[in-house]
């Protein structure tokens, strides 16, 4: 007994025409296994092009890749980013998100610590009582 049932067809090595088809099978089977190597190739572009597409696009939310912290702010401060918010939507002539506005407040925050330290010396900061 060969291994093959009877009844389930032609033995696939008799002829020279189904011999081709073997080999086409094996090299199906050959760029299937090379496939994880074109995935990898694939997904490491596609995180290329991730960093080079705007944070603004490449998100399904603003929340996405924030950690939630609490804001309080004073009336005054509000007024402004309110006056802020808008003027910058008037520059991009499009909406800006108040999340990523006061983001890019605190990141220009960030960039000009000596600013920050005028405000913070505004509300006391620095001061002593001692003489």
């Amino acid at each position: 007994m060969t291994g093959m049932k009877e009844g389930a067809g032609e033995d696939p090595f008799a002829s020279s025409s189904e011999s081709t088809d073997v080999e086409e099978s094996t090299t199906e089977r050959s760029t299937t296994e090379a496939e994880p190597t074109e995935t990898e190739s694939t997904q490491s572009s596609r995180q290329q092009r991730a960093m080079q597409i705007p944070y603004k696009f490449r998100r399904d939310g603003v929340q996405d890749g924030r950690e939630r912290v609490p804001l309080f702010l004073q009336s005054e401060t509000k007024s402004n980013e309110r006056d802020a918010q808008r003027e910058l939507e008037d520059r991009f002539d499009d909406d800006v998100s108040l999340t990523d506005l006061r983001e890019a407040l605190m990141k220009a925050g960030l960039d000009h610590l000596d600013e920050v330290e005028e405000h913070l010396e505004e509300w006391g900061y620095g001061m002593t009582f001692e003489e």
